[in-house]
């Protein structure tokens, strides 16, 4: 059924991580590997690497790079998607620091 133009529809805020808000579990570490993957993304295309290249680069079959460009991510840690970044060339910093309150801890992905 249609919806009426003067029927009001329901928004709810993100927490920011659209993982977490689905209710998906292991939703920080996808929200992480979300985030790499984006940045290795970027990196193989600016740097104008075919599957091929990238595939040995990356020392992972060519199949693995193609689910890697569709965010698949079977068989792909974070760990290794950081070993990844180092070898497109990146310098990977890892920063822990205490909270400031006493809810669980957070991970973050910020490129600089």
């Amino acid at each position: 059924m249609a919806r009426r133009a003067n029927e009001r529809i329901p928004i709810e805020a993100s927490s920011g991580n659209v993982f977490a808000d689905l209710g998906l579990p292991d939703a920080a570490e996808l929200d992480t590997k979300v985030r790499l993957a984006v940045m290795i993304n970027r990196l193989v295309a600016a740097q104008r690497l075919n599957h091929v290249t990238a595939a040995a680069r990356l020392k992972v079959s060519q199949p693995k790079i193609s689910a890697l460009k569709n965010y698949r991510f079977d068989g792909l840690s974070v760990e290794r998607l950081l070993n990844f970044l180092l070898a497109l060339g990146q310098d990977v910093e890892i920063y822990v620091k205490p909270r400031k309150d006493r809810r669980a801890g957070t991970v973050s992905v910020t490129f600089g």
